[in-house]
Formats: structure tokens, sequence, C-alpha cells
């Protein structure tokens, strides 16, 4: 169950917006797909959890958007992490109008559970 955190410039329009949310769920699971945690297409509630986050006052980036994705360590996973993230990158930019961004794939050992 991956947690994704858009954090995005104010200058980004709200139909890229609209795009990602629209299209990461999926690019993000096919991404993280391994043996573990195999991913058959079929999203349900709680498998993808997207947040957006606009800039704040403080914050400094230099980029439209930094895309942070959590998701639970698996050594099958994690063999091949940079790959994973840079195949994510562009299926990112095929699938949206985003051009200007940056994804950060962090893996830790961690535990899920939730209401059914």
């Amino acid at each position: 169950m991956p947690l994704v955190e858009v954090t995005y410039a104010p200058h980004v329009p709200e139909t890229t917006l609209h795009a990602l949310a629209e299209h990461l769920p999926h690019l993000v699971s096919v991404a993280v797909e391994c043996p573990e945690e195999p991913y058959d297409g079929d999203l349900q509630p709680g498998d993808v959890e997207l947040r957006f986050r606009p800039l704040g006052p403080h914050d400094r980036s230099g980029l439209d958007a930094v895309i942070e994705i959590r998701s639970k360590y698996f050594d099958s996973r994690a063999a091949n992490r940079q790959s994973r993230v840079d195949d994510l990158h562009s299926a990112i930019t095929d699938h949206t109008p985003l051009t200007d961004f940056g994804i950060y794939l962090s893996l830790p050992v961690a535990a899920w559970a939730q209401t059914e």
C-alpha cells in the first residue's frame, strides 16, 4: 500500500493536478509491484493513498512538483528501485502534462492494517 504525497508549486494548473490524481494510483502501483504485493489492475480503497500539498510560504523547491512515494520494503522491490523510479518518471511524463518534477521513492520497513 503506497503512500503518495505530491507537493506542487502554486503555478501548476488544476488540470495538471487532476491528471496526476487520475493516473498516479495506477502508475505508482505498477512501479512498486512485486511478488510479495502483486498488482492485479483492480485498485480498491486503501490500495494507494494519494495526498496533494501546495508549497507553503517558507518551502523551497526548484521543481514544479515533487512526488514522494513510501512503500513497504521487500528485497525484490528494493533490488531495482532506481529503474522503478526512472520508469515511473517516464510514465508520468507520458500520461500527464507535468514536465518539471522529481520522484523520491522510499522503501521503509513497515506494516499496515486497515478496517475491512
